[in-house]
């Protein structure tokens, strides 16, 4: 519907909808080439699914310069909005020192309302939303220089090395903040990595807050209701469930593991029943 959907817009004749011409998981298409091998900063926490489904060993390369990238410890709020206060008041600290900061967030809506917050409090700042790649690319190459406060979510920019500017790295280079958990910590990593490269200094932190969507993914709709009940009884940060948060985030990519496990057998007994059947598994559809 995506080609009909275009001839909408743009308000020419809309055409026929096209059929299904073939069909192929992504873990098989790969499975075809003779030769497989890949390279990525986050690929050692996903080495189980790569060696279980690929057959493929991850190797671990050291870094080209000592690594200087510093977490700092987790907060975490009873409250969404208590977090988003946090957020940006630390954004604020952060910039009157000249520091340079990137904040990661998993939606649109939840950049712009850190952007609101921003503006409130007279801190400049841009807002990327992986809407202008190309464009994009070239801020966030940028988010590095003295001051900057780049707002983006995790597909802006991303793959774009940051420079650091003239005097960062004596204030302690770019400082990144993770406004929430994603299903898989992969992706919580691969923003950590945008400090701290090339031996460069940087930090980064988690904010979090007990009204976050990995906690209802993870633990369920009871236990994450009454962490609500809870954070809304509570002032300050309640840094003892940090455990919690990485019990759930587990459990989510855990059950993501089985569903692909799950998808990559069951393609496996269709192309079977097929071929059996004389069809090309590929291209002829089964029904």
């Amino acid at each position: 519907g995506i080609h009909q959907a275009a001839e909408a817009k743009e308000g020419v004749e809309v055409t026929v909808p096209t059929g299904q011409a073939a069909r192929i998981t992504v873990q098989d298409l790969f499975l075809r080439y003779r030769y497989l091998a890949g390279m990525t900063g986050t690929a050692r926490t996903s080495a189980r699914e790569f060696r279980k489904i690929y057959k493929m060993r991850v190797i671990a390369i050291p870094t080209n310069k000592p690594v200087q990238r510093r977490r700092l410890p987790t907060w975490i709020y009873g409250t969404a909005d208590a977090k988003w206060q946090a957020i940006a008041d630390e954004i604020l600290q952060l910039h009157q020192q000249g520091r340079p900061v990137l904040i990661g967030t998993r939606s649109i809506d939840k950049s712009e309302h850190l952007s609101r917050l921003l503006s409130e409090r007279g801190t400049p700042h841009q807002v990327l939303n992986a809407n202008e790649i190309a464009k994009e690319a070239d801020i966030v190459a940028l988010a590095g220089q003295s001051g900057k406060v780049t707002v983006a979510t995790n597909m802006a920019g991303r793959g774009t090395d940051i420079k650091l500017g003239e005097g960062v790295p004596e204030v302690g280079g770019l400082h990144v903040i993770v406004t929430e958990m994603h299903d898989a910590a992969r992706i919580d990593r691969q923003l950590c990595g945008r400090c701290g490269r090339q031996g460069d200094p940087g930090t980064f932190r988690y904010f979090l807050s007990l009204e976050d969507e990995i906690l209802e993914s993870g633990l369920g709709p009871k236990r994450s209701e009454k962490f609500k009940e809870l954070g809304a009884r509570t002032d300050g940060q309640l840094d003892q469930f940090t455990r919690a948060f990485r019990k759930a985030q587990r459990k989510v990519e855990r059950r993501h593991f089985r569903d692909r496990n799950v998808l990559l057998y069951h393609e496996k007994q269709r192309k079977k029943m097929q071929r059996e059947m004389g069809q090309d598994p590929y291209l002829d559809t089964p029904d």
